[in-house]
């Protein structure tokens, strides 16, 4: 079945005007007017107060009216918590690594397989910086390989790699 241009415009706006009509609060398309309902009469506490939407998160964000609000962003002030150090010597050390995903303001580095220089095994790891420290508490990483987790060991070699050249970064930085 085909449709005209026109058709599919139409579509488009019906769409359009009933997503804008899921907007909250007494000023939306239709102003303050009621859907005749027994609660448009009613005024209580819930209605005076701001209403709040449930984000994807469980957060809820108070003072938010419609569907549109949630695209508009606010500085919440919040910072950044990675340690710069850390998260650059988890590139360095697993260079080797193709990088499947890569969060900097959340700390995580997810890569897929690969094969260490010198080493017959494929490997994938997921680096996570938790606390902006430069300490072994601030790094978890879990390293798999393709028949399943490594040997605790292997994972503290890789952790241990990453600190020392977080640290030697941190002390290049100092020299100038």
């Amino acid at each position: 079945m085909q449709h005209s241009s026109a058709f599919k415009f139409l579509m488009a706006g019906l769409v359009a005007f009933s997503l804008t009509a899921c907007g909250g609060g007494g000023g939306g398309i239709f102003g303050s007017v009621g859907l005749g309902g027994a609660r448009d009469n009613v005024d209580t506490e819930e209605d005076v107060a701001e209403p709040i939407l449930e984000g994807r998160d469980g957060m809820s964000q108070v003072g938010q009216t419609s569907v549109w609000d949630l695209f508009k962003r606010t500085d919440t002030g919040t910072t950044v918590k990675v340690n710069r150090y850390l998260w650059n010597a988890s590139l360095d050390v697993l260079n080797f690594l193709p990088i499947q995903s890569i969060d900097p303001f959340t700390g995580v580095i997810v890569t897929g397989y690969g094969t260490p220089p010198g080493g017959g095994r494929a490997y994938r790891a997921t680096v996570y910086i938790k606390d902006p420290a430069l300490d072994a508490r601030s790094l978890t990483v879990a390293l798999a390989s393709q028949g399943g987790p490594v040997a605790a060991g292997t994972q503290r070699a890789v952790e241990d790699a990453i600190l020392a050249r977080a640290r030697e970064l941190r002390i290049e930085d100092r020299r100038f």
